[in-house]
């Protein structure tokens, strides 16, 4: 392939609509209907086509012998390509050895919906099990003629077996053999044969980067002046590329190519964009939304005092019992006396923080066809972004799934791998784009802030009356893929994502939980658990309050509330195993110390909290942390009973919770996002914490399994870990934290 000569590539694409030919695509509906409006261009909608037998015939192989599986699933840490294959050797009955498993490209397997929501087992461990057992059935017959990688065949009247006839589900779980197993692909990682996207390699490979302003693609930017001969001169220079592929939202962007990773970093600086903005150049760029009548700043934007006075009872419900205001009067025989609590909370935004920068390589064929090595958690709904903003085929189009490292929701969209392709169809070679740590905090989408208002009324120490009002931005029609006209959808029904975890799960007499939407100037989208941290953080600390302010103890007193017996399971074996009520260090184990030896300023105090995810799984967490005289605080340690049903794999399970229970530490302790003038401030880890070693206490996690179905346990913790900390500082200092994360002033003695 020849060298493009170092010159400005310009191309154009077509904005044609790009319908699948695949047979399974029938099964996609994915349960969102879009009326196109006059004028409007419709996005690439993700498909979620939900798992079944048929689909999963085409995961599982047999050939000489052994057994190939391909996962549905992306692997992004959760080790999912460890709990599947256990399935299927056990469904199979087959040695760990005996069955390869792989990563698949979007030609090996039908389309799988993205991975997201903690699903993985719930929805796909019965349909594999299913087509193993069948496979090992059509195999012990005998006569089994199938061509090499190809799937069993199975005629429409074949018996399906029964979900409580699989192995899966009989008394004491998996076989013996198969219960502790070596992670898959584990010594692959240690040793670097197990590929990340941006470890691929292809011959003649450059590396490539996409241009924008240093704002939120909600404000209007493209580029202006720059010093194009300065950027040709330095040494590695490819190309200069000006695609319609550089668009998001309303800011356009420009790529350049380099033959080395470092000399884009030389380009870009002797490239020295001069951004036009709303406001003139990027520095000096106001905050601005589409509507010019709205506020300015998201903080504004999302106020719960201020959504309140504009309009007193909010679109959408979650619990919808008319809760009376007080000073209405009487309401359905109750009087409507002044609240025991009222208390406000404000969360801000906070990025995924994944370890591993988004990448993507991509390569034309001679003949036109794509190939792209990715790192996302959707990689048929990448394959379709990019098949209609580069006007292929999706036929033409492979995409070949890589491990990811760390998602959490936001790795959801397409981005890196539309700049990749846009780049290699412009120089007609191999492209690597890898994000750098500043575009990950200054371009991606992040968790939405919220405005939380709470009010109770307690009834001899009971919660009696309940009202929650709170606003928040987008996050299932994230507005860094939506545009407004669409993202106004989920605004006129509600955003589920949103609604998360804003459940009471406490017995009241009457429940008014209500939110808002507002499409805010920062981008905002999935993050862990979606609304569930934030909701179940609100909630959870007012209930503790109420304890507080009832003057009892807060195990109890939620105790004696609950409405879910699983709920209170999990909250008795966290409480047990943190002997609930003993003293703090003999709670530990630590030997008891003189009282003189005790330092009075060192402030000690114990929390808990509980939820449930979803409405499948639960987790309970008991926290213990110590506050210092400046206010800096130190979890000493973190209990968590968790139960999502069957469990699979018992210590990936447990590596899932003690990931959620740091989660939980750096939302209350570490982690927010600052925007100014449209911009996040932050561009590191080091301006932006996550939590380090030092700031991890022990861990102690309790699986409760009762022989119940498989749930989700990826994000289940989040419910109740950042809510036990909050309410362990609450109990060592008497300070309840309303903003977060938690400064040190806050807490001064």
């Amino acid at each position: 392939m020849n060298r493009p000569d170092a010159s400005s590539f310009s191309s154009t694409s077509t904005a044609s609509t790009v319908l699948s030919r695949r047979r399974f695509l029938s099964l996609a509906g994915g349960g969102l209907t879009v009326v196109l409006l006059p004028g409007c261009a419709l996005p690439v909608i993700p498909k979620r086509p939900t798992p079944d037998l048929d689909a999963a015939l085409g995961w599982i192989s047999h050939t000489e012998g052994r057994y190939t599986l391909w996962l549905p699933r992306v692997e992004m840490g959760q080790n999912i390509l460890t709990g599947l294959k256990q399935i299927a050797c056990a469904e199979l009955g087959v040695p760990w050895t005996q069955v390869d498993a792989r990563l698949p490209s979007t030609r090996d397997i039908t389309r799988v919906k993205a991975t997201v929501g903690s699903d993985s087992m719930r929805e796909y461990a019965v349909p594999l099990a299913q087509a193993c057992a069948l496979l090992r059935e059509a195999v012990a017959r005998g006569g089994f003629t199938q061509a090499q990688n190809s799937p069993v065949s199975v005629s429409e009247s074949t018996p399906v077996p029964a979900p409580q006839s699989l192995r899966l589900f009989q008394p004491g779980g998996l076989p013996a053999a198969l219960r502790r197993v070596p992670l898959e692909q584990g010594p692959a990682i240690v040793t670097g044969q197990a590929l990340y996207a941006a470890d691929v390699r292809r011959p003649g490979l450059v590396y490539g980067r996409a241009l924008y302003a240093p704002l939120s693609s909600e404000l209007s930017a493209a580029p202006g002046r720059m010093n194009e001969a300065a950027a040709r001169a330095q040494p590695g220079f490819v190309a200069l590329v000006r695609d319609e592929a550089f668009t998001r939202g309303r800011a356009t962007g420009l790529g350049i190519v380099a033959r080395t990773p470092g000399a884009l970093d030389r380009i870009e600086q002797a490239l020295a964009v001069e951004w036009r903005t709303e406001a003139g150049k990027a520095g000096d760029a106001q905050t601005q939304t589409n509507n010019p009548t709205q506020t300015t700043t998201w903080q504004e934007q999302l106020d719960i005092d201020r959504a309140l006075a504009r309009r007193p009872t909010l679109p959408h419900a979650v619990h919808d019992d008319r809760v009376p205001q007080a000073g209405e009067g009487e309401a359905k025989g109750e009087g409507a006396n002044s609240w025991d609590l009222d208390l406000r909370f404000d969360i801000p935004p906070a990025a995924h923080a994944a370890i591993e920068p988004r990448a993507a390589v991509a390569e034309f064929e001679a003949q036109g066809r794509l190939q792209l090595w990715v790192g996302t958690q959707d990689v048929f709904y990448v394959r379709d972004v990019v098949a209609k903003q580069l006007g292929l085929d999706e036929d033409a189009i492979t995409l070949h799934a890589q491990r990811v490292g760390g998602a959490f929701g936001g790795k959801t969209i397409c981005t890196v791998e539309l700049e990749a392709a846009a780049l290699a169809r412009a120089v007609r070679l191999p492209v690597k784009v890898q994000w750098t740590r500043a575009q990950e905090f200054r371009q991606a989408f992040h968790r939405p802030p919220s405005s939380h208002r709470v009010r109770v009324r307690l009834r001899e120490g009971r919660l009696h009356h309940w009202w929650h009002a709170f606003t928040s931005g987008h996050i299932l029609l994230t507005n860094a893929a939506a545009p407004p006209w669409l993202q106004s959808v989920s605004t006129f029904i509600g955003d589920r994502g949103v609604a998360r975890g804003a459940a009471l799960p406490y017995r009241a007499h009457a429940r008014e939980t209500r939110y808002d939407l507002v499409r805010l100037p920062v981008l905002s989208g999935p993050w862990r658990g979606l609304g569930a941290g934030p909701n179940h953080f609100v909630t959870e600390s007012v209930v503790d309050e109420c304890a507080h302010r009832a003057g009892q103890d807060p195990l109890a007193y939620r105790l004696a509330q609950i409405e879910d017996a699983r709920l209170a399971r999990v909250l008795r074996h966290a409480a047990q195993a943190a002997r609930w009520g003993e003293p703090l260090g003999e709670a530990r184990g630590e030997p008891r110390r003189p009282a003189a030896s005790a330092s009075a300023s060192l402030r000690q105090g114990r929390g808990l909290a509980c939820g449930i995810y979803k409405e499948m799984s639960y987790a309970a967490v008991v926290a213990d942390v110590e506050v210092d005289p400046t206010g800096a605080v130190r979890v000493t340690k973190l209990w968590c009973a968790h139960d999502c049903g069957r469990v699979i794999n018992a210590e990936q399970v447990r590596a899932q919770c003690e990931g959620n229970l740091v989660w939980g530490l750096g939302m209350v302790l570490r982690e927010g996002l600052r925007f100014e003038q449209g911009a996040v401030v932050e561009g590191s880890f080091a301006e932006s914490p996550i939590p380090r070693w030092d700031d991890v206490p022990e861990l102690e996690v309790l699986l409760i399994d009762e022989g119940e179905p498989p749930t989700g346990a990826g994000e289940t913790a989040m419910v109740a870990a950042g809510a036990a900390i909050a309410n362990a500082i609450r109990a060592a200092t008497g300070v309840r934290l309303l903003t977060l994360p938690c400064a040190p002033e806050m807490l001064r003695a």
